[in-house]
């Protein structure tokens, strides 16, 4: 991806700001502002989805390829055109790779212990596993690099960082261990607010910085994240044990996104520090960073 690539994503998104302001009253304006940048944001996830609906209206058993494989190569096409606009940096790519990577290993454990499985058809399965469940995991990296450029969010205060990474990485084995040994999500949900109970997410909206508490944001990411498996099991993209099609994915789920988003988080500040301040802010985050790394839609 070239520095002019780059300039012309961010002119995109400047243009679509300054025309959405200047026909809505501020207030309106801020509100639509962060409607926006959201969606901006949740992009690849959008268009993942958009491809589950489609080809799950459309797809027929006898064609020679199966939709599972078919998904893939929309999911690797749509991956070349956000880096090739510009709309994703190589920076941000690190970091999507991470989440394919951890989020495919989990799938294979997951599936093979009898969690969900994947009833369609496809040559390039591992494990019983279609090798485009990674790019559901990258699309919630996707979104988190993206989010925290468009928003040019701000980390205030942040937990000492070697004890996000323990937390991370013990969400991340929970996922696997409680297999086998006594679960304790109910110690690490509440590891989770005790470490960022005091971190503020600063976002800016044009020339207004507002903050969320952490714990807050995750918690209504997992909503999201629910809404959005909902989709994929409706689409019959992939179905939990004993689950139907018609049937509404359980609510305890956000639980397990919710605490997925903390791995996910800590995940993405491996590559993007910058954002992180473990002092609290005193006043408006600092507005030094560089253009190319700014959006003003």
């Amino acid at each position: 991806m070239t520095q002019p690539q780059i300039s012309r994503t961010r002119r995109l998104e400047r243009t679509l700001g300054d025309w959405m302001r200047a026909r809505l009253p501020r207030a309106v304006a801020e509100f639509t502002m962060f409607t926006l940048k959201q969606a901006w944001a949740s992009l690849f996830g959008a268009l993942l989805l958009v491809g589950m609906i489609l080809s799950a209206r459309i797809w027929q058993t006898d064609w020679s390829l199966a939709r599972y494989d078919a998904l893939l190569i929309y999911a690797l096409a749509l991956q070349v055109l956000f880096l090739a606009t510009g709309m994703e940096s190589w920076r941000e790519a690190r970091v999507i790779l991470l989440f394919h990577l951890t989020g495919t290993a989990m799938e294979i454990f997951k599936v093979n212990a009898g969690s969900w499985g994947y009833p369609g058809d496809g040559i390039l399965k591992l494990w019983g596993v279609p090798l485009f469940s990674g790019f559901m995991y990258a699309a919630v990296g996707s979104f988190m690099a993206r989010v925290i450029r468009l928003f040019d969010m701000r980390f205030a205060p942040y937990p000492p960082f070697w004890t996000t990474l323990v937390l991370a990485t013990a969400i991340y084995v929970n996922f696997f261990a409680h297999h086998f040994l006594p679960d304790i999500r109910l110690a690490l949900f509440a590891a989770t607010v005790l470490l960022f109970a005091r971190t503020r997410i600063w976002f800016r909206i044009a020339d207004s910085w507002y903050w969320m508490p952490l714990p807050l944001a995750a918690f209504l990411s997992s909503f999201f994240l629910w809404l959005a498996e909902n989709i994929g099991t409706g689409t019959k993209t992939w179905l939990y044990s004993g689950q139907s099609s018609h049937q509404m994915v359980s609510l305890a789920k956000m639980g397990s996104w919710y605490l997925l988003l903390y791995v996910s988080f800590v995940t993405v500040t491996l590559v993007l520090r910058d954002a992180l301040s473990e002092a609290p802010l005193t006043g408006l985050p600092d507005e030094g960073r560089a253009a190319t790394e700014r959006s003003d839609i």
